[in-house]
C-alpha cells in the first residue's frame, strides 16, 4: 500500500471550509483528548472513503454513527467527511501540541490491519498529531479492558491513548452497555449515558429501547467519544470435503445450534475422516464468557444451556431439559437434561452451574450481554463487591437451576444462549477476577461434542469425539485446529493446501483468494459488526 499516495488522494479531495464556532468544548482533565475538538478533529482528519476502496478493496461500508443501518438507527446524525483544513483548525483552537505523542493500540493480526493502523498514522501526521502504533498480544484484555478504580477522575489503568478495536454485537445493547457507571476503561463516567443504559436495558418493548438507542448514537455522534470507522461482512468458508448435512449458517462470532455432530467430511488417504480449521488457542485457552462462539473450543468443546438459531434467537434448551421466565421476568428457572457428563466422565451437576453463574459475574471481561444479565440477579452487587459469599439470586434444587433478578433484562435468554458453564472442581481456590490463569486452560475439560486430545500450543490442537454427548457421539473422527485469530494471516495459504476445511473471515482481501480455489466455498453473512477507534479520555499516571 502506497501511503503517501493514499493520502495525496485524500488531500486532493474539495475541502470544506464552513467556519468552526467559538468554544465549542472544552476538555474535562488534563488530557488534551478528553477535549471534543480534539477528538472531532481526529474525526475529520481520517479518510475513510479512501482507505475503504484501497485497503479493504471496496469490501466494507463507511460506519456513520455505531449501530449498522437499519431501522434501529438515526439518520440525521453528523457526517464527519474527510477535512483536513477543519481538522487542523479544531487542533488550533483547542491548543493542541504537536510534539505530543501518542500511543495506539490493535490486536488484529492480518495485513490489512497493519496497512490500516499505517494510514491512520500518516492521516494523523498530516493534521500534526504523532501516533505510535503496536500490536499487543497475550493476554489482551488485561491490557485494554481494565477500567479506573475512580471511574470520573481516573487515573487510566490502560496505558495507550487509541485503541484499535470492534463492537460485534450480539445483542444492540451491547453497543453500548459499556458506558454504564464503572464499565469503561478510557471513557469517564456520563450520567445521562446511565440512564439511557438503564433505559434500553429495562424494557422489552422495542420502540422504548429505539428511543434510547437514538439519544445514545446523537450523544456519541454529536461528542465523538468514540470514533466508528466501518461495517463489515462475516465470510463463512468450507471446503468440498465438509458436509454440513442441512446444518443452518449464522453469525460463527456465537454459538448457535450449527449441529456440528452431525457434520461429516470426505476420508483423507489414509481412510480418517479429519476436519482441519483454524482458531485454536497459541498460548492457552480462553475463558468462554469473553468472546463466546470465536475459538474453536467454545464452538465444539463447551455446550450452552440454552440454545440459540443462526439468527441467534433463543428456541430451546441445550444443557437445558426445561426452562421458563415467570410472567414478570424477574425469575428464570431451567432444568439440566439428565445424565450429562464433563469429559472427563464426571457428572455435570447444578452446583457446576451455580458456580459458573457467581464466576461470570465476577470476571472482569465476561461479554458485556453476558454481563450485564449476570449483574442484575438478586445480591450481584454485593457479592462481586466481596460483600457476601454467594450470589443471593442463584439457587439450584435437585437438577433445578432458579435465577431471581432485582431488576427485568431484556436478554436473558439471548444470555444464557451463549452461556457455558465450567466444571467448578478444577477452580478451588481460583479468584474468579483471575480466572484465565488458572492451569485448566493449557487443556481444559468442556461438555461439547468434542473433547481437546493433543495440544501443542502455536501449533496445532486437535479435538475428537465425545462419546457421551447427550445428543449422540460426532461423525467427524478429528479436528486439527491451527492457532489463529479470527483475522487469520495463514487462512490463505492453510486453504492453498487443502488445510482449511472450515471456518469464517472478517478480512475482505481474503475472500478473493478464497473464491478462486475451486474446492473452497464462500457464504458472505451480514452481521452487526462496527470497527471503531477508541479514545482513552482518562488522564494518565503520569500526567
Amino acid at each position: 500500500m502506497q501511503f503517501k499516495k493514499l493520502i495525496a488522494v485524500g488531500l486532493a479531495a474539495l475541502m470544506s471550509t464552513t467556519a468552526i464556532g467559538h468554544a465549542l468544548a472544552q476538555p474535562i482533565n488534563e488530557n488534551p483528548l478528553s477535549d471534543p475538538r480534539v477528538r472531532k478533529a481526529i474525526a475529520y482528519a481520517i479518510d475513510m472513503d479512501t482507505i475503504i476502496e484501497t485497503i479493504f478493496e471496496g469490501q466494507a461500508v463507511r460506519a456513520i454513527g455505531m449501530l449498522p443501518d437499519g431501522p434501529n438507527k438515526p439518520t440525521d446524525l453528523i457526517h464527519y467527511d474527510y477535512d483536513p483544513d477543519k481538522a487542523r483548525a479544531l487542533l488550533a483552537e483547542a491548543g493542541w501540541d504537536s510534539s505530543r505523542e501518542l500511543d495506539m493500540v490493535y490486536y488484529y493480526t492480518d495485513q490489512a490491519t497493519a496497512d490500516l493502523m499505517a494510514a491512520l498514522q500518516a492521516y494523523l501526521a498530516d493534521v500534526g498529531i504523532i501516533v505510535n502504533y503496536r500490536l499487543v498480544e497475550g493476554d489482551v484484555a488485561s491490557q485494554i479492558s481494565v477500567v479506573p478504580d475512580d471511574p470520573v477522575n481516573g487515573p487510566s489503568k490502560v496505558t495507550w491513548d487509541f485503541l484499535y478495536g470492534a463492537r460485534a454485537a450480539l445483542a444492540l445493547q451491547e453497543y453500548f452497555n459499556r458506558y454504564a457507571y464503572g464499565l469503561k476503561p478510557m471513557i469517564p463516567n456520563i450520567p445521562r449515558m446511565n440512564e439511557l443504559v438503564a433505559k434500553v436495558n429495562g424494557t422489552t418493548d422495542p420502540e422504548v429501547q429505539r428511543e434510547g438507542y437514538f439519544e445514545m448514537e446523537h450523544y456519541i455522534n454529536e461528542n465523538v467519544t468514540q470514533i466508528p470507522l466501518y461495517y463489515q461482512q462475516l465470510y463463512t468458508y468450507e471446503s468440498d470435503r465438509l458436509h454440513r448435512n442441512d446444518a443452518p449458517y449464522g453469525n460463527e462470532q456465537y454459538n448457535y445450534n450449527w449441529g456440528v455432530e452431525n457434520w461429516t467430511v470426505d476420508p483423507d488417504a489414509s481412510g480418517k475422516a479429519v476436519m482441519y480449521t483454524n482458531a485454536g488457542p497459541a498460548q492457552f485457552f480462553e475463558v468462554p464468557w469473553q468472546n463466546l462462539g470465536i475459538w474453536v473450543a467454545n464452538k465444539f468443546a463447551f455446550d450452552t444451556v440454552l440454545e440459540a438459531d443462526g439468527s441467534l434467537t433463543p428456541i430451546g434448551g441445550e444443557m437445558a431439559d426445561t426452562y421458563e421466565i415467570s410472567e414478570d421476568g424477574l425469575t428464570f428457572t431451567f432444568t439440566l437434561k439428565e445424565g450429562l457428563t464433563w469429559h472427563d466422565g464426571e457428572p455435570i451437576t447444578a452446583a457446576d452451574v451455580v458456580w459458573s453463574i457467581g464466576a461470570a459475574a465476577k470476571f472482569p471481561v465476561t461479554h458485556p450481554v453476558v454481563q450485564s444479565t449476570l449483574k442484575k440477579i438478586e445480591g450481584a452487587d454485593a457479592f462481586i463487591k466481596g460483600e457476601a459469599e454467594t450470589l443471593a439470586g442463584v439457587t439450584a434444587e435437585g437438577n433445578t437451576v432458579t435465577v431471581k433478578f432485582s431488576t427485568l433484562d431484556p436478554n436473558v435468554l439471548l444470555s444464557f444462549s451463549q452461556f457455558a458453564p465450567l466444571p467448578a472442581k478444577y477452580f478451588e481456590g481460583v479468584d474468579p477476577v483471575t480466572l484465565q490463569q488458572a492451569p485448566y486452560w493449557q487443556k481444559p475439560i468442556g461438555s461439547g461434542p468434542f473433547k481437546i486430545d493433543e495440544v501443542v500450543m502455536n501449533d496445532y490442537t486437535t479435538l475428537v469425539p465425545f462419546e457421551g454427548y447427550h445428543k449422540g457421539t460426532p461423525k467427524i473422527e478429528q479436528i486439527i485446529a491451527r492457532p489463529s485469530s479470527d483475522n487469520d494471516g495463514n487462512l490463505l495459504v492453510n486453504a492453498q493446501a487443502q488445510k482449511a476445511d472450515f471456518g469464517y473471515t472478517k478480512a475482505a482481501g481474503d475472500v478473493p483468494g478464497l473464491e478462486a480455489l475451486d474446492y473452497m466455498n464462500v457464504h458472505p453473512i451480514d452481521i452487526p459488526y462496527t470497527r471503531m477507534l477508541w479514545i482513552n479520555q482518562f488522564p494518565h499516571p503520569t500526567n
